[in-house]
């Protein structure tokens, strides 16, 4: 088992150099600055897919997995939303080929945004004390051993958006002797049965990528996995969190209006606000608003209070 371990760390290590290795491409072969950001973005959510797939392998890594997505939360913003979740680099896709078709995106009335970007912590509540109010088969169990392992299986509910095309265990449906899936589908299989099973992954997978491509990045507008706890800089001892933002310049915008149209989750912050630290937690940092951007030096991204990236560079 410990070898097997070894072999899969490995792996992803030799993943990651190629990763790494593709990053270095990009940013040689790319000049165009209104574009590089978005190839960078692709690249590393490529790399996350196989490696998340490995990661899948062990249940271990599922829970390691969790803990380290809210920590990133606390310390990155939605980073993992806009840069390594697989069901994000779906939705990516799709609207990619929405763009070959060169059919145009609508977007949601302001208002109905935002409700379900508050929908999320709602939904993410709710999975986190189902465990804990419904136990009616062992009341003596522990509440945490209820968490980690079901009945209500809320670790993998809120990992279900890492959820490969092809899983490693069983509980996906069999096609030509592979296991293959869809963020949740194992989850719908889970608490479905007979032809219900069938009917719920069909509606499910079709909804969202029916919408996904008349609006961008729909699902990450109420995701509870992608639910930032970033609001916690509201708070005096942590107005450092998160570290990674978008940081915009008053005098150097003429309000053009770009930073609002390219942004796929429809953040309105970074055209509203005067200037400083972009807090907003509907942002999931993919930068496009920052890649966009015609003005020099107008939106930052910074790290720790560190430049490393900026409009028009």
């Amino acid at each position: 088992m410990a070898m097997q371990i070894v072999g899969e760390i490995l792996k992803l290590t030799v993943l990651t150099g190629l990763g790494l290795a593709g990053l270095l491409l990009i940013l040689i072969w790319k000049k165009d600055m209104t574009t590089k950001v978005s190839y960078l973005r692709i690249i590393i959510q490529i790399v996350s897919v196989v490696a998340i797939f490995y990661l899948f392998t062990y249940t271990i890594w599922m829970i390691l997995l969790l803990g380290t997505i809210l920590v990133m939360t606390l310390v990155l913003g939605r980073f993992f939303c806009g840069w390594i979740c697989p069901f994000g680099l779906y939705m990516d896709l799709v609207t990619l080929l929405r763009k070959s078709f060169k059919i145009r995106y609508r977007n949601l009335p302001e208002k109905l945004n935002r409700s379900l970007h508050l929908l999320r912590y709602a939904i993410l509540v709710f999975f986190l004390i189902l465990p804990f109010l419904l136990n009616p088969i062992h009341p003596w169990q522990l509440p945490l051993a209820l968490f980690l392992a079901g009945p209500f299986k809320p670790i993998s509910v809120l990992l279900s958006p890492l959820e490969p095309l092809i899983i490693p265990w069983k509980g996906g449906l069999e096609f030509y002797g592979l296991n293959v899936s869809y963020p949740y589908v194992s989850n719908i299989i889970f608490y479905s049965s007979g032809i219900f099973i069938l009917i719920n992954v069909f509606v499910f997978t079709s909804l969202t990528i029916v919408s996904s491509f008349i609006v961008r990045r729909f699902w990450c507008r109420f995701c509870p996995t992608g639910a930032s706890i970033a609001i916690v800089n509201r708070f005096s001892g942590f107005k450092w969190a998160p570290v990674l933002h978008i940081s915009k310049e008053e005098e150097k915008c003429t309000k053009c209006g770009i930073c609002k149209r390219v942004c796929p989750l429809q953040v309105s912050e970074v055209y509203e606000q005067k200037s400083g630290k972009i807090t907003t937690s509907m942002c999931m940092l993919c930068f496009r608003c920052v890649e966009m951007c015609p003005y020099r030096d107008c939106l930052k991204i910074k790290v720790a209070g560190k430049t490393v990236f900026k409009s028009n560079a």
